[in-house]
């Protein structure tokens, strides 16, 4: 998984609460189990005037030009709420997104992050608001995001400061979900499973 230390990008804004995973990747597009691919559907309903997806919806601010190549998502209350698909937290990273600036998120979706890479920064609504309203009237102005220090600098200057569990900081500053964090103690795995298996051979199916 990418580490997240540091990270200075546009932000893109999309002023709407209660955004759901439905939206963020609808189910027609839940068919495989690879974590690629799922960006050229993100917000696929919302994005497109056609089923196809050849259409881009041109009143849809993902589309917008002066929000092109954008790593940091700005939206409202509950967002990545509905299912707990893993899929939608893919469909962003995927997409570029490495952060996401909202008043609060849906639990599993806010997890869920973590685990892929991205940073959800929970700010209060009034801040968010703030943020909103500089990043509208600054256009190409970037967002910088510093885990270490738990702080957002805006296009202004503005800092906001944000609170996020010392562990999962420790598993997105060094790039370690489950899998990479079990790897860690690879070694004192192996020792015991060599152990039990000389303690406990009847538990064990013989050599080939």
């Amino acid at each position: 998984m990418k580490p997240f230390t540091q990270h200075e990008g546009l932000a893109v804004l999309i002023d709407r609460p209660n955004i759901d995973t439905d939206a963020i990747i609808p189910k027609q597009f839940l068919k495989k189990i690879e974590r690629t691919g799922f960006g050229t559907h993100l917000f696929h309903d919302w994005r497109y005037l056609d089923n196809e997806g050849t259409k881009p919806n041109p009143e849809f601010s993902l589309n917008f030009d002066r929000y092109k190549g954008a790593s940091i998502l700005v939206a409202r209350d509950n967002f990545g709420c509905g299912s707990s698909r893993e899929h939608a937290p893919w469909a962003l990273e995927d997409y570029g997104f490495r952060a996401i600036i909202a008043p609060s998120f849906a639990d599993i979706f806010y997890n869920n992050c973590f685990k892929n890479g991205m940073l959800p920064v929970v700010l209060k609504a009034e801040e968010v608001d703030e943020i909103f309203k500089i990043v509208d009237k600054t256009p190409g102005a970037k967002i910088k995001i510093d885990l270490d220090k738990q702080n957002v600098i805006s296009p202004s200057g503005n800092v906001y400061n944000f609170e996020v569990d010392s562990f999962r900081k420790y598993c997105l500053f060094n790039g370690l979900d489950d899998i990479g964090l079990t790897l860690q103690h690879a070694a004192e795995i192996s020792s015991y499973e060599e152990k039990n298996r000389k303690d406990l051979p009847w538990l064990y199916a013989p050599h080939q």
